[in-house]
């Protein structure tokens, strides 16, 4: 073979090879494509007939909680301080709660944190009072009996309004009922009145007519709904927590803007009722934050609890020790405005 062929066929196999060698080095340097996180099961204690729930049900039933890998289970529950009391047992992995709730927690050093907050209304807290009883007005109140379940933002609630009145808990009568247990007492006139929140009161007004009278204020109480769990699953888990809140702020955003459909998950409402519901929904607060006044609403009410020998604390707790701002501020920091 001449030397100019054999010239071109080694200048063609080194081609080659450098081709291969480049090839070789772009395979090993080139990132690793990370596979997707594998389907995660976790179970949510909630209160499924209320309408702070709205985000979190918005999340399972259009799919949110799916295209973040996680399957969730809502477990249903009557009030916040049950769903609670479902995590603390480990009958659930998260819930959903008011803000009293994770006062009392706090109070006997139970180790919760806030990682959201989904919902806020003045609107849903109140008593109805029966007017067969002798209520006519709000001062009517006082010698009464009223159903309330202790511990809770009815309980709270009761308070600022009775003092609204310059009443206080010493001038009516008080007796503890579960939540789900107020509306059948006050139908059957065991107490004159209860204290409580939506669906209840709703429900209870529907149930009375004419009966019925309510009492409300939307400058008394502040109704802050939020997302919690166990300090040490949320420390275990901070990838769960981020993707469980993606799927939340698209859950507030369906509620917000889609309300006639999202209303569908209240089964208890009536016609007329869900009417009146869509009515008020605009005043509803449906977004994903940490602000930093739930600390101030925490602390107000474990002063409070204090004071009314609710709790054996003497001092009120470091709330910022019951929060946790990891995930909110990888999904949406300037939605976290918590001094810390």
């Amino acid at each position: 073979m001449p030397q100019s062929g054999r010239k071109a066929i080694w200048l063609a196999a080194g081609a080659v090879l450098v081709a291969g060698l480049a090839i070789g080095i772009w395979l090993g340097w080139r990132p690793a494509v990370s596979a997707p996180p594998a389907l995660e099961s976790l179970v949510i204690a909630t209160n499924t007939d209320y309408l702070g729930a709205c985000p979190v049900v918005a999340a399972r039933d259009q799919g949110y909680f799916r295209a973040q890998q996680l399957h969730v289970q809502l477990q249903p529950h009557s009030s916040g301080k049950q769903a609670l009391g479902a995590m603390l047992s480990r009958q659930a992995d998260m819930a959903t709660v008011a803000d009293i709730p994770i006062a009392f927690a706090a109070l006997s050093g139970t180790p919760v944190q806030v990682f959201g907050t989904i919902f806020r209304t003045s609107q849903d807290h109140g008593v109805v009072a029966r007017r067969d009883h002798g209520i006519r007005q709000a001062a009517d109140l006082k010698g009464k009996l009223i159903g309330v379940t202790l511990g809770t933002s009815g309980h709270f609630a009761l308070e600022v309004f009775l003092n609204r009145l310059h009443l206080d808990t010493d001038d009516v009568q008080l007796r503890n009922y579960p939540p789900d247990r107020l509306m059948p007492a006050l139908l059957a006139g065991e107490v004159d009145a209860v204290s409580a929140w939506e669906p209840f009161l709703g429900l209870a007004e529907q149930r009375l007519g004419a009966t019925a009278l309510r009492f409300s204020g939307q400058d008394i109480y502040e109704s802050i709904y939020n997302m919690v769990a166990p300090s040490a699953y949320l420390r275990q888990h901070p990838q769960t927590a981020v993707r469980l809140l993606r799927a939340l702020e698209q859950g507030e955003r369906y509620c917000r803007e889609h309300p006639a459909a999202a209303s569908a998950f209240l089964k208890q409402l009536t016609p007329e009722g869900r009417k009146a519901l869509l009515a008020t929904w605009p005043s509803h607060h449906f977004g994903l934050e940490l602000d930093q006044s739930l600390l101030l609403v925490l602390e107000d009410q474990s002063r409070w609890a204090i004071k009314q020998g609710l709790s054996s604390a003497n001092k009120v707790p470091n709330f910022l020790d019951y929060i946790y701002l990891d995930g909110m501020k990888a999904v949406n920091p300037a939605e976290v405005t918590v001094i810390y």
